[in-house]
């Protein structure tokens, strides 16, 4: 009988400590459960940049290629990265994402010369405009404004104009005038 009494007394202080362990357990696995999880990427407005998605050939005005272009969304569907590699052995690479706190998209390209762009706009009809403002790097005081343009057309291609500005967009150069036509 004094075996039994051991036995149980045992089986007790097991089940007690079983149960005391469940205890701290089950709130953090029911918190992890229950907490809301972070709001996908899946807004029309994470997808207003979606007619870049590709893989292209890039043309100049003059009918010359320009280089070769792949635009990927990454990290579920938040970004699209770009891969470019233009004549001469140029690169470079892009990321784009809106940003659901200034509702805007944002660019951030890097090349292969050193260069690196920090862009930021939206929608303007169809277009898709991304501009930044700084010091230009060769005229220490002036404001060099850069706005890069992306339009698809009827026929499936897309245009991307980048103009330059420094007198506050009264007047604009072009640096790039690029026709993205499909890779087939």
């Amino acid at each position: 009988m004094l075996e039994c009494l051991h036995m149980l007394k045992r089986i007790a202080v097991t089940l007690l400590a079983a149960m005391a362990l469940a205890a701290c357990i089950a709130p953090s696995v029911s918190q992890s459960q229950s907490a809301p999880p972070r709001k996908a990427c899946n807004e029309l407005t994470h997808r207003q940049f979606d007619f870049w998605i590709g893989q292209w050939d890039v043309f100049l005005p003059d009918g010359s290629k320009a280089g070769e272009n792949r635009i990927e969304p990454i990290a579920a569907g938040c970004a699209l990265q770009e891969s470019w590699s233009g004549r001469g052995g140029f690169s470079g690479r892009s990321l784009n994402s809106f940003d659901d706190a200034d509702r805007r998209w944002h660019q951030v390209w890097v090349d292969s010369s050193g260069g690196r762009l920090d862009l930021a706009g939206g929608l303007e009809g169809e277009t898709m405009v991304l501009s930044s403002t700084t010091s230009h790097p060769q005229k220490p005081g002036v404001a060099l404004t850069q706005k890069i343009s992306w339009t698809p057309t009827s026929d499936g291609s897309v245009r991307q104009l980048w103009q330059t500005s420094e007198d506050g967009g009264k007047t604009w150069a072009t640096a790039f005038d690029g026709k993205y036509v499909r890779k087939r």
